[in-house]
């Protein structure tokens, strides 16, 4: 299957079936791709936490708004945190990266507000967020990201420390009457000339 048709037939799963689980090598490989996403200057100001006990996916699905099933059928739920501390940041940049790349963070980003920095800290998870949702389309596996949490309660219930949960993703195996795939309700994108531009 070519990837174009990988991420044809993606979708943001509604209805996992829960007695479907996600093999232990295909998690290790989905973490190993967190691991290895892009991010500005490297600076890879994040950390991402796989649950699948069952008790500490009970109390994420309490603060998880409409995602409640989701949480609660998915096989994982993938929290994706960015660090809080700027000082851990700082420290940990200046460890593991080159001097032109700390030089960069010290004149463009350091001057900024604290909630600029966090928020250029936020961007990057997504990136890793967006390589994440492409290599579950790639591997077979169902997805469903999610924004619509309560980060500060996910932070309390694990136990967070030094960082801030941005988004979360429920992965697992689609139920078959799941109403949202493609073949039931096709995808809805904007036309091809719409979005692209070439020059």
């Amino acid at each position: 299957m070519s990837f174009i048709t990988s991420m044809q037939q993606r979708y943001t799963t509604k209805k996992y079936d829960a007695s479907k689980k996600i093999e232990s090598e295909k998690i290790r490989e989905l973490q190993q791709v967190l691991q290895l996403s892009p991010s500005s200057i490297n600076s890879q100001p994040w950390k991402f936490t796989f649950v699948s006990d069952i008790d500490t996916k009970e109390q994420l699905s309490k603060v998880s708004w409409l995602n409640t099933s989701k949480v609660l059928e998915s096989d994982t739920i993938v929290v994706f945190n960015r660090i809080d501390d700027i000082a851990l940041f700082e420290k940990q940049i200046e460890e593991e990266l080159p001097e032109g790349a700390v030089g960069y963070y010290k004149e463009f980003i350091k001057p900024k507000p604290e909630e600029e920095i966090k928020a250029w800290f936020n961007r990057q998870v997504y990136l890793a967020l967006g390589v994440f949702l492409s290599a579950c389309a790639e591997m077979g596996i169902d997805a469903t990201p999610m924004e619509g949490i309560e980060p500060e309660n996910y932070d309390k219930i694990l136990n967070n420390k030094g960082y801030a949960t941005v988004v979360a993703v429920a992965i697992g195996y689609r139920d078959d009457e799941d109403f949202n795939q493609p073949d039931r309700k096709p995808k809805s994108r904007l036309a091809f000339d719409k979005v692209i531009e070439t020059v």
